[in-house]
Formats: C-alpha cells, sequence, structure tokens
C-alpha cells in the first residue's frame, strides 16, 4: 500500500485535486460570485481521529460523507443554501493514500446532493489525522434561522427520527454485546451514524412558502435535548414537549430496554436532523408535505422550564438535562 510518506505533499495535492473544483483550484485563495443581496453563511467542523472516528466505527468513505453532512447540515439550520466547501487535512506520514481518496470520495459524494464543490484547503503533518472543513452558504436576511427567536405558543417539530445514530454507535463499539441483533436492524442504525441525511430538503420546502414564515431552530446534532435547551436558554423561553409526539425507532426498540432508547433519542446526538419553531401553520403545511418524516412534539412556553410531559401520565413529568447533553469538555 502506497503511504504519504511515499509520496509527498505535491503528489498529494495532484491527487486531492482530482475531487475539487479545477476552476477555483490552484492560486493562494477560491475566488467566488457573490450575491449582493444576500447574506454569506460560514460554518466550520473539525474531526479528529480517535475522537470523532476511528478504524472500529467509521470507514474513510463515511468519515468523508460524515464530515461533509456535518457541516451541511449546519447550512441547513441556518436557512440557507451551499455554495462551496473548504478541506483541511492534518495527517499522519503513514497514513495509506487509499484511505485519503476514499475520504475525499466520501466527501464527494455527499455534495452531490446540492451540486457544490471543494474549491481549496490546506495539508498538514499531524500525529493524529484530523479532518477540518468549512462551509459557505447563502440566504436572504428575510429567510435566516436564528436560534433566539423563538416565541411563545410556537410550536416545536423535528424532522426525521432521533436516536439511531447513536444506536450505531452503540453495536460499532461493541458488536458482542449486540451480536444478536439481526442483520437488517444492524445494518439500518450502522447506515444512520455513517451516512445521516442533511435536511436541505426542509430549507427547499421552507422557501417555498409565500411569504416566508418566521422560523427559530437548530441542528440537531448533539442530541435532540440539547438543541430544544438551546434555543430556549438564547430565545428567552421555556418548552413544553409531548413524550407521546416523540417516536422511539422501531429498529431501537429491537436493540434495548425503554430507558435507554429515551437516553438515546434525547441525548445521543449526530442525527443531524432539524428543530424548528414556527407558527401552527407553517408547522402543519410542513408536517403534511414531509409525512411521516416530521413531527410536531411540544410548544415553547413562557416557563423558564423545559418540560417533557405525558398527557396520559404514564411516566412523571421531567426536566430536560443540559448536563448530559454531549459537550467535549
Amino acid at each position: 500500500m502506497t503511504k504519504l510518506e511515499d509520496i509527498g505533499e505535491h503528489e498529494l495535492l495532484a491527487i486531492i485535486s482530482q475531487y475539487c473544483d479545477r476552476k477555483k483550484i490552484g492560486d493562494d485563495g477560491a475566488i467566488l460570485d457573490v450575491n449582493t443581496d444576500k447574506k454569506l453563511v460560514i460554518t466550520t467542523d473539525v474531526l479528529v481521529e480517535n475522537v470523532h472516528f476511528s478504524d472500529d466505527t467509521t470507514p474513510p468513505h463515511s468519515i468523508g460523507y460524515r464530515a461533509a453532512a456535518a457541516n451541511l447540515s449546519d447550512i441547513a439550520a441556518m436557512g440557507a443554501t451551499p455554495i462551496a466547501f473548504t478541506v483541511g487535512l492534518s495527517l499522519r506520514k503513514d497514513v495509506e493514500i487509499s484511505w485519503i481518496k476514499s475520504v475525499y470520495q466520501g466527501i464527494q459524494q455527499c455534495l452531490q446532493k446540492c451540486t457544490t464543490e471543494v474549491v481549496g484547503g490546506d495539508i498538514t503533518k499531524s500525529e493524529v489525522n484530523v479532518i477540518a472543513i468549512t462551509a459557505l452558504g447563502e440566504v436572504k436576511e428575510n429567510e435566516v434561522i436564528y436560534r433566539h427567536r423563538a416565541k411563545v405558543g410556537d410550536l416545536i417539530l423535528t424532522t426525521g427520527l432521533h436516536g439511531l445514530s447513536r444506536a450505531g454507535l452503540e453495536i460499532l463499539l461493541y458488536p458482542q454485546k449486540y451480536a444478536h441483533i439481526d442483520d437488517e436492524t444492524r445494518k439500518k442504525v450502522i447506515f444512520a451514524h455513517q451516512y445521516p441525511e442533511p435536511r436541505l430538503d426542509v430549507i427547499k420546502l421552507l422557501k417555498s412558502i409565500n411569504p416566508y414564515p418566521k422560523v427559530t431552530g437548530m441542528d440537531s446534532s448533539d442530541g435532540l435535548a440539547d438543541a430544544i435547551i438551546q434555543i430556549c436558554q438564547k430565545s428567552n423561553v421555556g418548552a413544553t414537549i409531548n413524550r407521546r409526539k416523540i417516536v422511539i425507532p422501531s429498529a431501537i426498540k429491537k436493540i434495548t430496554n425503554d430507558e435507554t432508547a429515551w437516553n438515546w433519542i434525547l441525548y445521543g446526538g449526530e442525527d443531524f436532523e432539524l428543530v424548528l419553531c414556527m407558527n401552527e401553520e407553517t408547522a402543519q403545511y410542513l408536517q403534511k408535505r414531509l409525512g411521516k418524516n416530521c413531527h410536531i412534539i411540544g410548544e415553547i412556553s413562557a416557563s423558564s422550564e423545559i418540560q417533557l410531559v405525558d398527557p396520559e401520565n404514564v411516566y412523571p413529568k421531567l426536566l430536560l438535562n443540559q448536563r448530559k447533553t454531549f459537550q467535549h469538555f
């Protein structure tokens, strides 16, 4: 296997250029066309070996895909449309060239969803492999989705299902513990972890509404509970979440008990869905268009508390706990 130390920096750059926009690379910076009637959105994610990925849980193609998806999810969470990507690599000298190619192929596959390309980046030597992606997007002033604009009476809507990525990671980390799980369930949750779907489709739906609705929100990369808590804190409001409206994925029911399932759903993270607050008319429109891929789970309240309640009183009322959400430190 050819390794990075066998070919050097310039030959590596020649290989990487095959996965970039050839018209925009080759100089000290990329020149992009800018729409003067729109705002520029910039977001960066850094993925570190043995923190965000490892050989045990993530093949290189998935590493690239997930890195791109994380940034596209942030762009979608701002209500924006992606326009360009840059990729920074810090690499061990013994990393195989096939590994690097596969990472870029994963990035390329994810970006095909939005006809966006890599327009530059950087490479350096490192003790561990690190991928830093910066995504650029554009959005009209009145279409920006912030976290701090939730109002009392807004409905809280989530896209997709939560907890599947955490379930997939669990199976990858502890294969013997879950050896009894059937192949279909195993593949479903592992795919959810390795190939998340950034919800740019929801932004397209919102842009089809005239006039554009007022929407507050963020993505659920650090968990459903974290997103709700952050929106409420930024907006100085509370929330009442209906436990009965949060779907427990059937795949998770096959893997673990009820208590752990709820922990994965609320605090697992890396599902890269959207958590949005809006008026009832807009929420019902999205739910109708997205069908089972969309759930109205609660309402913004004037209280300072964020409550998880069960209308049928089967479970006690709970307060969502930020200390249980994912934090690096």
